[in-house]
């Protein structure tokens, strides 16, 4: 099931070329439907918080210039909801950062609330999985007491295009091409800490609530972005998220 965020805030389900409107996400239809090419899509997730993972990749972490630091423990980050935007955003490339890099993700959105779940049972309080484009201003990252500006500024966080609920997370792949150019390529089958093993270390201490998202980690080919830039983050059996920046 695809389940989508349209217009201002309603839910639905998408099959083929249309959109049904529900009762919640992915709760019962409400005999409604649009042409999909006629609603303007949401990110599909309305979270408390965002949990960001950094150096989830072996190949992320050398390409970062950290060959030998594979982290014991996820290393964890969070990410401000006002950083969320939609499918085909247009995201201002900011004043404050002369280094703006894409890092497309999976991610996992909560379906039901989670409080030191082990990962045997965790992926049954996941609601579904969707493309994320984590922005980052690298500057800001490095210079900065925490990583305020570098992830959570407006519109850092396009997500979407909707959630798909039957999808297994750690066999598909992950790809990002800007400008139509393929620059990240990688699988979930490479993450350091799997899906389920990173929703249980999470929920022993923080919980988490329906709506709530966890950013995955992203393969190596992370790069620079300009003005004017498209990018686009591709997960097998989702879809596309595209956005450009502006």
């Amino acid at each position: 099931m695809k389940i989508a965020r349209f217009g201002r805030g309603t839910w639905g389900t998408v099959r083929g070329d249309r959109v049904w409107v529900t009762v919640g996400p992915g709760g019962r239809r409400t005999g409604r439907a649009y042409s999909l090419d006629a609603v303007r899509l949401l990110a599909p997730a309305r979270p408390t918080k965002i949990v960001g993972v950094g150096r989830n990749y072996r190949d992320h972490i050398r390409e970062m210039g950290h060959p030998d630091e594979v982290p014991a423990e996820p290393g964890l980050f969070l990410v401000a909801p006002n950083a969320l935007a939609a499918p085909e955003a247009a995201i201002p490339y900011p004043e404050f950062t002369r280094s703006l890099h894409y890092e497309g993700e999976l991610a996992v959105v909560v379906g039901a609330r989670m409080r030191s779940v082990p990962a045997r049972t965790a992926l049954r309080h996941v609601l579904g999985y969707t493309c994320a484009l984590d922005l980052t201003a690298r500057d800001r990252q490095k210079s900065d007491l925490q990583w305020v500006r570098a992830k959570s500024a407006d519109g850092f966080l396009p997500l979407g295009p909707w959630v798909e609920t039957d999808l297994d997370p750690q066999h598909v792949s992950v790809r990002t091409r800007v400008n139509g150019e393929l620059r990240q390529d990688g699988r979930t089958e490479d993450m350091i800490f799997p899906v389920a093993q990173l929703l249980a270390y999470i929920s022993a201490f923080m919980t988490l609530e329906p709506g709530d998202v966890v950013l995955t980690g992203t393969p190596a080919g992370v790069g620079e972005l300009h003005p004017g830039d498209r990018v686009e983050v591709t997960v097998d059996r989702i879809g596309t998220l595209n956005v450009r920046i502006a």
